[in-house]
């Protein structure tokens, strides 16, 4: 198993990274692309600052919270409050296009190629810039679904309409109770399709995603394979960091690539097929 003792910055010029990057994406056969949140701050989706005060300072100055991840833990006294805040933050986070065009400049680099993406993020941004929906796998969830809160089914359900609805007729930091979701099937508060624990539905669509990525994988095992990691940290590595490594490993045509503002890194046993590209990804996105 890799550990980060064993990993290590690349020494190599930005500018030597970003044409061995630019030649790997001209040459592989197929690119696998993971994506953590990184890829959604460098896109604006930041969760503190000044995005945070423009859509949360009620909440800031009532209950303290200071940026939109901590207040999604925050005990709200009732289901009233607790639904403003969070569909204030889905509709935002979801339902809002991205501040910066990173992801559709994603897009214009690998349209032409045979890709696939597995993501960590649960905005949805792939498929709303054009990314095609066979070739996504959202492995955490995603924002625009609820699900049982017991779970007393492995199904989920579609919330624009509803959390539209919230935004529209909550006042004072309250949405009407007659707008608290609750399972159609057994009557139970429905709540975010986002793993969290062991009470994390993988619905139809999510194991079908799953399939169409394995599936993706092993038909393409041992071609010239790029491995396009994007701003993926060590919350959970073994999602997508640690199987990059270990498929490049296991692929001597296969080329990794890193590119994380702080933190590109790649083990020893990879190092001469890794390029690792230290800076912001909407600007490297730009230049490639």
């Amino acid at each position: 198993m890799f550990s980060r003792i064993w990993t290590k910055p690349s020494t190599k010029s930005c500018s030597e990274q970003l044409e061995r990057l630019k030649a790997a994406l001209q040459d592989c056969d197929a690119v696998v692309i993971g994506a953590g949140s990184g890829l959604s701050a460098a896109a604006g989706f930041t969760y503190a600052g000044e995005r945070f005060e423009q859509h949360f300072s009620d909440f800031a100055q009532k209950y303290g919270i200071r940026d939109m991840y901590s207040g999604g833990f925050y005990p709200f006294p009732t289901q009233e409050e607790f639904w403003a805040y969070w569909s204030r933050y889905i509709y935002i986070n979801r339902y809002q296009n991205a501040p910066k065009p990173v992801y559709d400049d994603l897009l214009k680099l690998v349209a032409d190629k045979d890709y696939f993406v597995i993501t960590t993020n649960v905005d949805h941004c792939f498929q709303k810039a054009g990314f095609d929906k066979k070739r996504l796998f959202y492995t955490q969830g995603d924002y625009g679904l609820f699900q049982c809160s017991e779970p007393c089914c492995q199904e989920t359900f579609d919330n624009e309409a509803v959390i539209r609805l919230m935004m529209e007729r909550q006042e004072n930091m309250k949405i009407p109770t007659e707008l608290l979701p609750v399972c159609p099937h057994c009557g139970k508060p429905l709540t975010m399709n986002l793993r969290s624990d062991d009470r994390f539905v993988e619905d139809e669509g999510w194991h079908r995603a799953a399939e169409q990525y394995e599936n993706f994988l092993r038909v393409r095992a041992g071609q010239k394979t790029l491995f396009l990691e994007l701003g993926v940290g060590y919350n959970t590595p073994v999602i997508i960091k640690y199987p990059f490594w270990q498929m490049t490993v296991r692929n001597p045509k296969a080329i990794y690539a890193c590119i994380n503002l702080g933190d590109a890194y790649a083990p020893d046993d990879i190092a001469a097929r890794s390029i690792c590209i230290d800076g912001d990804i909407g600007e490297i996105l730009t230049q490639l």
